[in-house]
């Protein structure tokens, strides 16, 4: 199953770039770093993985379509869409990377939350301010940084892929 997936995703990036349709939601802006065909790749890349895991339930410790916690959901995302391995807990991967400003996200950087006094929370940057993370009432999600929910618990964000930078 695992191997499927992963054949089914490179077949989706290798022909992600040849859509020339307009998909609402996903817009190919230029970026002066890693350009327009390298940004847009990789935006239509997560918003094809997120379509596959939508509404997937939160799990504390998760780690299937079965029930799947943040951190969980970003470390498959990230082997899935790059073949990149995240450490596995949220607090590890905010030290992975480059920290940047929430004015400078690109898509494909991580952002994170304080949650409570000792938790946190992590999702995926998608771009045009929204991010796409598990929540604990709507399961794998998007949502947006500007909600007065997360824009109050706003932590960091981290450039981890090249192509984000």
């Amino acid at each position: 199953m695992k191997r499927q997936l992963v054949l089914v995703v490179a077949l989706i990036l290798a022909t992600a770039g040849c859509a020339s349709q307009n998909v609402p939601g996903r817009h190919a802006e230029f970026d002066a770093d890693s350009g327009p065909v390298q940004q847009s790749k990789l935006e239509n890349a997560l918003h094809d993985y997120y379509e596959q895991w939508q509404g997937v339930p939160y799990a504390y410790g998760g780690r299937s379509q079965s029930g799947i916690d943040c951190s969980s959901f970003v470390r498959h995302t990230f082997a899935a869409v790059e073949s990149y391995e995240l450490p596995r807990t949220t607090v590890e991967q905010a030290q992975v990377g480059i920290s940047i400003s929430r004015a400078n996200l690109k898509t494909g950087d991580l952002v994170f939350f304080h949650t409570g006094h000792s938790s946190h929370h992590v999702g995926v940057y998608l771009g045009q301010g929204r991010f796409m993370h598990v929540s604990s009432r709507r399961g794998v999600t998007i949502s947006r940084l500007d909600n007065i929910y997360w824009r109050k618990h706003y932590w960091q964000s981290r450039h981890i892929l090249a192509g984000s930078s």
